[in-house]
């Protein structure tokens, strides 16, 4: 992660950080890893907690707090309460700078903020309720900014800024060009059906793949099963998304139309209720079933709990087979993460380019520009970007032209046509 190496050497030198408190709630992985290093260098008090269950790597959680001085709070295959009491573990640390992947931890402090405790998970609300209103309000007006990793957080954060009530601004790192473009695309199109074949071993060539969504992930995803040899339908609601899919070479089609046909079935929406009972009730024989969007909702698992005929039969570790009308149903990684929970998510080359964002939002949204945004959803500035896919390239050996004299006067000029 050579980009994010280059932020920690001027980190370590500015302190830009210098006694910041900063909360995370990210998958804890190496790559993680790296940025909670890059976070210390530049002095900044850490905590991190887990935003997914089964994305942990135990053995970074524990190399952080021994080696690195950071509070993990995070253990993989953590249940419900000990996943919202690892948040609070983040809240009590009484962030400036919070991050997230999927607005977890946003999400529980503007539960705080507007008193909805009855919506807080019960781990939550038991230390919630022993706070005084002024130690409540301290939790959130403490916070300066935050910043947003996933696309399902970045929905989520954009619909509280909507409904006027986001107490801070956000930066949405997930937006960056040297994030979604290559993270979502590249990453999740190799770590998912790298997720895939260690769960399963199956054969992608010549299998009928289903895409739900047709988004960064979704195009990487498709790309990458066309790629092996698969052939790749894509369900889609946005009609441009859909139009881009049918250009791209892709089939597409409406779910209830290739449930019956579909080999492997892969949502990467960010929405609920993707596949549903009656797509499980019209699939073929030995269908797999998987999600890489960041929450288990995209798949009905409480349905297809119920209308399973047998009792779960694992067949292999993370594939867990129901029989549904006479017909097995192989669901992936209980409809978690299938990358980070079968696999080990984006390889560390190109989440080096998305946790360069992370490092750089954070120090941005303390300096005096950031503490000037209103309280909504930013994109990162566009130098930002640039900066980072200048240290990308430098960090690959790849030299690109530079304008002349001439040329940069040509493109600032209007007069100069034809």
């Amino acid at each position: 992660m050579q980009v994010l190496a280059q932020i920690r050497e001027r980190f370590e030198r500015e302190k830009p950080l210098d006694g910041v408190r900063i909360s995370a709630c990210l998958h804890v992985t190496t790559e993680t890893a790296n940025l909670m290093r890059t976070l210390r260098a530049g002095g900044a008090e850490v905590v991190l907690c887990a935003s997914n269950p089964l994305s942990t790597q135990d053995d970074v959680a524990a190399y952080l707090v021994e080696e690195c001085g950071v509070s993990v709070y995070a253990v993989r295959g953590e249940d419900n309460d000990r996943y919202y009491d690892h948040i609070r573990a983040a809240l009590a640390h009484r962030p400036a700078v919070t991050m997230d992947d999927g607005a977890d931890l946003v999400g529980s402090l503007h539960m705080i903020a507007l008193d909805r405790l009855d919506d807080l998970a019960p781990a939550l609300r038991g230390w919630v309720v022993r706070l005084s209103a002024e130690e409540r309000r301290a939790v959130v007006e403490d916070v300066k900014g935050s910043t947003e990793e996933t696309t399902t957080g970045i929905i989520r954060l954009r619909a509280m800024a909507a409904d006027g009530v986001l107490q801070f601004p956000v930066m949405a790192v997930n937006d960056s060009l040297t994030k979604h473009l290559f993270d979502n695309r590249y990453g999740t199109g190799q770590s998912t059906l790298d997720g895939v074949i260690r769960a399963t071993n199956m054969l992608l060539a010549g299998s009928t793949v289903v895409v739900a969504g047709y988004g960064w992930c979704g195009r990487g995803v498709a790309l990458r099963a066309r790629g092996a040899g698969a052939q790749v339908v894509v369900t889609e609601v946005d009609s441009v998304a859909a139009l881009e899919a049918a250009m791209d070479g892709f089939q597409v089609a409406p779910m209830g139309d290739v449930a019956p046909v579909g080999d492997l079935f892969l949502t990467l929406t960010g929405n609920t209720s993707v596949i549903r009972e009656e797509h499980f009730r019209v699939m073929k024989d030995g269908a797999i079933v998987a999600n890489s969007g960041h929450f288990d909702v995209e798949i009905d698992i409480r349905r297809l709990r119920e209308i399973a005929e047998e009792e779960p039969r694992e067949v292999r570790p993370e594939a867990v087979e129901y029989v549904v009308e006479g017909r097995r149903i192989v669901l992936l990684s209980e409809g978690r993460l299938i990358n980070l929970a079968a696999a080990e998510g984006h390889p560390a080359a190109v989440m080096d380019m998305s946790f360069a964002n992370q490092a750089l939002a954070a120090e941005y949204l303390l300096s005096e520009e950031g503490g000037a945004l209103d309280r909504t959803v930013h994109r990162v500035p566009a130098e930002m970007d640039r900066e980072i896919a200048r240290l990308k390239l430098q960090a690959m050996n790849i030299e690109i032209d530079t304008l002349t004299p001439e040329q940069e006067h040509y493109l600032s000029s209007w007069d100069l046509g034809t």
